[in-house]
C-alpha cells in the first residue's frame, strides 16, 4: 500500500485527487499539510487523518511514501523540491511552475532523488485525444496546417448565486497563480496542441480582463511553427456555457471534437469507399489509464513518466512565452526563454 500525504487543498481539484487516492486499491491518504493551517486541520478531520503544521516534519516521516501537491503555483518549486529531497514520490497539479528555469530546477531535484513524478494532464489520456493523435500519426489528415482548441467556462462571472464567481477568490490572485484563464484552463488546450504539433518556434498571446481581475479572464495564444503550421489556443473564465472544442485541419483531411455532443468526427481524402465521401463519426475511443493511475504504476513498477514529464516541461515553456508575449505585446521566441 502506497501511503500518501495531501500537501494543501488550495487547488479546486485537490478534493478530486484525494478521492482518487481514497478509491484506488493501491493508495491511502494518511496525512495533510496545508499552507493555511485552518483549512488543513478541517480536511484532516474530514478524512480522519493527521494534520501537520510543519511541512518538513511531515516529509521526515519514513512511513509516508508519496505526496499530492495542490499548493498555490508559486509554492510548487519549494514544496516539490523539498518532497523530492525527502524521498517522496510526487503527483502534482499543472503547471509544474510558471517559468522554465524553476521547472527545470524541480525536474533536476526529482531526477537526483530518484523519485517518481507524474503531472495531472488528464485530457492527454482521454479517448478522443488518443484517436486524434493516432489519425495524425497515420497521416490520414496529411500535413497538419492548423490546430485550434478552445476551453472555457463561467468561473469568473458574477451571478446571484456566486457574487464573486464560482471559482475560489484565490484563483484571481496573480502572485499565487501566476496567471488566470490561460494558466489554469488554458493548460489543457495548450498541452494538446503541443501533443498534436510539437513545440512551436514562437508564441504571441493576448489577454482579456472583462471582469477587471488582476489575472486574465480570457486569452488567446497563437503558436507558430517553422513549417508554417499554426496552433490556436483559447481559454476563458467568462463564458456563459462551458465549452471544449478541438479542430485539426490538414492538407488531406480534418477532424473535429466537441464536448457538447461528445463526438469525434473525421473527414479524409485518404479514407476509402463510402468513408471518403463525408464526415465519419469515430465510435471506438478507448482511454488510457488516468495520470493518477499511471503515477501509482510508475511507483510500483519502478518506471518513469518520461512523456508526461516532457510535455509538462514544454507546457511551462509555452505558458511562460505566452505570459511574456501578452505583457510585452510582442512575439516571444521559445529560444529566448531563460533556462
Amino acid at each position: 500500500m502506497i501511503r500518501v500525504a495531501m500537501l494543501s487543498f488550495w487547488h479546486v481539484h485537490a478534493k478530486d485527487y484525494a478521492r482518487l487516492a481514497v478509491e484506488h486499491p493501491g493508495t491511502e491518504i494518511v496525512a495533510v499539510w496545508d499552507e493555511v493551517p485552518e483549512r488543513g486541520r478541517q480536511k484532516a478531520e474530514e478524512y480522519g487523518i493527521k494534520f501537520y503544521e510543519d511541512l518538513h516534519e511531515l516529509l521526515a516521516k519514513p512511513d509516508i511514501d508519496g505526496v499530492i501537491v495542490d499548493t498555490p503555483t508559486n509554492r510548487h518549486r519549494d514544496v516539490i523540491i523539498a518532497a523530492a529531497e525527502a524521498g517522496k514520490h510526487i503527483f502534482t497539479e499543472k503547471v509544474i511552475a510558471t517559468t522554465t528555469k524553476e521547472c527545470k530546477e524541480i525536474l533536476a531535484a526529482v531526477e537526483a532523488a530518484g523519485v517518481k513524478l507524474t503531472v495531472s494532464l488528464p485530457r492527454l489520456y482521454m479517448g478522443f485525444t488518443q484517436a486524434a493523435q493516432s489519425f495524425i500519426q497515420e497521416g490520414l489528415l496529411g500535413t497538419i496546417t492548423t490546430v485550434r482548441i478552445r476551453l472555457a467556462h463561467n468561473g469568473a462571472l458574477r451571478t446571484e448565486k456566486h457574487p464573486n464567481g464560482s471559482l475560489p477568490s484565490h484563483f484571481f490572485n496573480l502572485e499565487e497563480c501566476g496567471g488566470g484563464a490561460l494558466m489554469d484552463l488554458g493548460c489543457h488546450p495548450m498541452y494538446l496542441t503541443r501533443l498534436f504539433l510539437g513545440l512551436p518556434e514562437s508564441v504571441s498571446a493576448s489577454f482579456g480582463y472583462i471582469t477587471e481581475r488582476e489575472v486574465e479572464d480570457s486569452a488567446v495564444a497563437i503558436l507558430r511553427y517553422p513549417n508554417g503550421a499554426i496552433g490556436i489556443v483559447e481559454a476563458g473564465f467568462v463564458n456563459s456555457y462551458s465549452q471544449f472544442d478541438i479542430e485539426v485541419q490538414g492538407t488531406k483531411g480534418s477532424l473535429m471534437y466537441t464536448r457538447t455532443d461528445d463526438k469525434l468526427l473525421i473527414r479524409s481524402a485518404k479514407l476509402e469507399g463510402e468513408a471518403a465521401k463525408g464526415w465519419q463519426e469515430v465510435t471506438d475511443l478507448p482511454s488510457l489509464p488516468s495520470a493518477f493511475e499511471q503515477w501509482v504504476s510508475h511507483i510500483t513498477c519502478g518506471t518513469t513518466a518520461s512523456e508526461n514529464i516532457q510535455i509538462a516541461l514544454d507546457l511551462t515553456r509555452l505558458m511562460e512565452a505566452s505570459t511574456l508575449s501578452a505583457r510585452s505585446g510582442a512575439v516571444c521566441r521559445l529560444s529566448d526563454l531563460a533556462e
